[in-house]
């Protein structure tokens, strides 16, 4: 019979014995939040007999999303539905409710992208504003004599006055921001320079038509740029009235022809 020898190593204990019913009992408990988490779960039993969670790993193999949602609106057209609203019935006749369903956003939408009704008020007031620059820009600086710019001048402004989806709406300013700039400085500042902008850009053409001989050496370009602006407001508020844009244009011929003599 051979006996074992006595200074044979023994297998050293690794502190850790399974648990048998308490492991699946621990696991279960353990939440799985994530279906891709996988955990590496170490159980021992602590010289009181305590069970605690040794170490536990996570891996994430998935490629990481961007949070939030895609935005579903763009922002330049959902300003416009906005300005439109206000077009329609003024600031004080338009509330969030009405700007919303301009646009389609609901109010918390609204206010994270343009703030509240008074901001998204001003950015529209100063969205007209360029897109209305950028059409006479293009009309000052087309060529032609000082009559062909005028008239094309006010053409433009036309195509805005009568550029309503439902309805004339005239110009936006005098229709919706003129009541307003009374009794709030950031509207009048706004309103103000736009204007200043308008005399200026027609009293430059006026200069440069009296240069080169295509209006009297006499004329006094800066009343005609105040009699030119005055005239665009006027088509404005008369188209808004209800004046046919036939008539507004014959309108705005007559008093090119008193300019030019």
């Amino acid at each position: 019979m051979t006996r074992k020898p006595t200074n044979a190593r023994q297998p050293r204990s690794s502190g850790v014995r399974p648990l048998g019913r308490s492991i699946t009992l621990l696991r279960v408990l353990i939440p799985r939040t994530l279906n891709f988490v996988q955990e590496r779960i170490i159980i021992s039993r602590n010289a009181g007999g305590k069970l605690f969670m040794r170490s536990s790993t996570k891996h994430d193999d998935t490629e990481k999303k961007p949070r939030g949602r895609p935005r579903a609106y763009d922002p330049e057209t959902a300003l416009r539905q906005a300005a439109e609203a206000f077009w329609k019935t003024g600031y004080s006749g338009t509330s969030l409710d009405d700007i919303s369903a301009a646009t389609g956003m609901n109010r918390p939408s609204l206010r994270a992208a343009f703030g509240d009704k008074h901001e998204i008020y001003v950015k529209a007031l100063n969205d007209y504003w360029e897109l209305k620059f950028a059409a006479l820009d293009r009309a000052f600086g087309s060529g032609g004599t000082l009559a062909e710019t005028l008239t094309r001048v006010y053409d433009a402004a036309l195509s805005i006055y009568f550029s309503g989806s439902d309805q004339v709406l005239g110009c936006f300013v005098v229709g919706t921001a003129i009541t307003e700039a009374a009794g709030d400085t950031e509207i009048q500042s706004i309103v103000a320079e736009g204007f200043r902008r308008i005399d200026a850009d027609f009293e430059a053409r006026f200069k440069l038509a009296r240069a080169v001989g295509d209006l009297k050496q006499g004329a006094d370009p800066k009343a005609l740029a105040l009699l030119a602006s005055a005239t665009m407001h006027t088509l404005a508020i008369r188209a808004r009235a209800g004046t046919s844009r036939s008539e507004l244009k014959k309108l705005a011929h007559k008093v090119v022809s008193v300019i030019c003599g």
